[in-house]
C-alpha cells in the first residue's frame, strides 16, 4: 500500500505538478487471483443500458453452429469482439473524481484493488434478426384442420413460444411480428402455421359466404361468418383467416367487422397459381388471375412484388413463383443467388429482392452500388455482379 507521501514523490519524479491533477488520487494494487479470463466487457448505447437499468434482460441467442448474437425485447444486435490497446482494468466500487464529496484537507488517497484485467470486450452492432429459420421449423408439422372422428391431431414437433426463443435468433417482439405476418397461430399453447391448401380453404370459404350474402369486402359480419361457417371449419380458424386478410373494426353499435384486404387476398390467389406451374405465359396467368379472385377484387402486378418474377425477355413474356422469404438471408448470398438466376435485372425488378436487407438509414441503391455493377442495356439501366458468381 502506498501512502501519499510517496505518491507525491513519484509526482515529483514524473514532473508532474499536484495543483494540475485530481484532488482524489487512486492507489491500485492487484488480487492475488487476477485474471484476464474471470470477466468479458460489453458496450452499451444508451438504449440498451436504460433497458437495464430498468431491470430488463439481455439474451444471448443461438445454436452451436451459428454466430451468437445478443437480443433486447425488441432488438437483435451481433456480436463481436473488439481489441484496445488500452488495458481495461476491473476495479469494484471505483469512483470517478465528482463522485467524491470536496473537502478542503487536501489531497486524498483511496486505495482500490484491481479483480481482472481484459484487453478486448465485446461490441454490439444492430442487424435484421434471423427469422427464415422461424418459418423452417413450424413447417415441420402444418396444421391441416382438425383430426376426423376419433383420430388424434397429426404426430410431429410443436414449439411453444418459449421454445421458439430458444431456437431463433430474434427478439421476442421481432418474432411475434414475423409469427403474424406468416399468419402462424397458437393452437393448444403450440405455435402452428397453416398448411397452404388449407389456409386457402379458409379464405374460399370466407370470400364464398361474402359473395352468396352480397356484403361489401369493407363490412364483414364476424358473428355472422361464424355461425354459418362454424360447421365447416372450427370458430378459431374462420376468425384467424379474417384477421389475416382483413382489418378488425367495431361499428358504433357495437359489432365486429372485418375489411377484406384486396391486395392480400389477390396476391395469396396468384401464389396457390404460380406454386402450381414452374413458368406461366404473362397473358394467360393475368388472365386466370383475375378470374380466380373474387368477383368485385381487381388484379395488378403490384401486388406481386416480391412474389413473382416476370421475364420480359422470352417471347411470349413469362412470370415465374419466386418469394423472397425463400431467399438466402445473408447479404452476400443473397445477392449471389439473385445473380445465379438472372445475370443482368433492372433496379425496379431487384428491389423487391433486396429490400429487406436495407439497414437503418441504407437505401436499396447503395447496396446495390456495393454488390453489383450498372451498364446500360438498350437504354435501361441494368445491374450485375461485381464478382464471379458461385454456382
Amino acid at each position: 500500500m502506498r501512502t501519499l507521501e510517496e505518491v507525491q514523490a513519484t509526482l515529483q519524479i514524473a514532473k508532474l505538478k499536484e495543483d494540475d491533477l485530481q484532488p482524489v488520487t487512486h492507489c491500485l494494487s492487484f488480487g492475488d487471483n487476477v485474471s484476464s479470463g474471470d470477466y468479458c466487457l460489453m458496450e452499451l448505447d444508451d438504449t440498451l443500458c436504460k433497458q437495464i437499468e430498468a431491470g430488463k434482460s439481455l439474451v444471448i441467442r443461438g445454436d452451436k453452429d451459428e454466430h451468437a448474437i445478443l437480443c433486447s425485447e425488441d432488438r437483435t444486435y451481433d456480436l463481436k469482439i473488439a481489441d484496445t490497446s488500452n488495458l481495461l482494468l476491473f476495479v469494484p466500487g471505483c469512483r470517478t473524481p465528482d463522485q467524491f464529496t470536496p473537502t478542503t484537507t487536501g489531497p486524498q488517497l483511496v486505495q482500490a484493488q484491481v479483480w481482472g484485467f481484459s484487453n478486448s470486450y465485446w461490441e454490439l452492432r444492430h442487424q435484421r434478426p434471423k427469422l427464415k429459420k422461424l418459418k423452417k421449423l413450424l413447417m415441420e408439422n402444418p396444421y391441416d384442420g382438425p383430426a376426423l372422428g376419433t383420430q388424434e391431431d397429426a404426430p410431429g414437433l410443436r414449439y411453444t413460444l418459449t421454445d421458439l426463443l430458444e431456437r431463433i435468433q430474434a427478439s421476442r417482439e421481432e418474432m411475434e411480428a414475423h409469427l403474424k405476418k406468416i399468419h402462424a397461430c397458437e393452437i393448444d399453447g403450440y405455435w402452428r402455421i397453416l398448411d397452404p391448401d388449407y389456409e386457402m380453404k379458409l379464405l374460399g370459404h370466407v370470400t364464398q359466404l361474402v359473395d352468396s350474402e352480397s356484403w361489401s369486402f369493407s363490412k364483414v359480419p364476424l358473428d355472422v361468418c361464424l355461425q354459418e361457417l362454424g360447421p365447416l371449419e372450427p370458430k378459431e380458424m374462420i376468425e384467424h383467416c379474417l384477421n389475416c386478410y382483413g382489418r378488425r373494426y367495431t361499428s358504433e353499435e357495437g359489432e365486429v367487422f372485418f375489411a377484406l384486404d384486396e391486395d392480400k387476398v389477390c396476391r395469396a390467389t396468384a401464389q396457390m397459381l404460380l406454386q402450381n406451374a414452374v413458368k406461366f405465359h404473362l397473358a394467360e396467368f393475368q388472365q386466370v388471375w383475375q378470374q380466380s379472385v373474387p368477383e368485385g377484387m381487381n388484379t395488378r402486378m403490384d401486388q406481386l412484388r416480391g412474389l413473382a418474377l416476370v421475364d420480359c425477355s422470352s417471347k411470349p413474356e413469362t412470370i415465374c413463383l419466386l418469394r423472397v422469404e425463400d431467399l438466402p438471408e445473408d447479404t452476400l448470398e443473397r445477392f449471389n443467388a439473385l445473380f445465379t438466376l438472372r445475370e443482368k435485372w433492372t433496379q425496379d425488378d431487384i428491389t423487391p429482392y433486396i429490400q429487406d436487407l436495407c439497414g437503418e438509414k441504407q437505401t436499396t441503391g447503395a447496396l446495390l452500388t456495393k454488390h453489383a455493377r450498372s451498364s446500360m442495356q438498350n437504354g435501361v439501366k441494368v445491374y450485375n455482379s461485381r464478382r464471379p458468381v458461385a454456382t
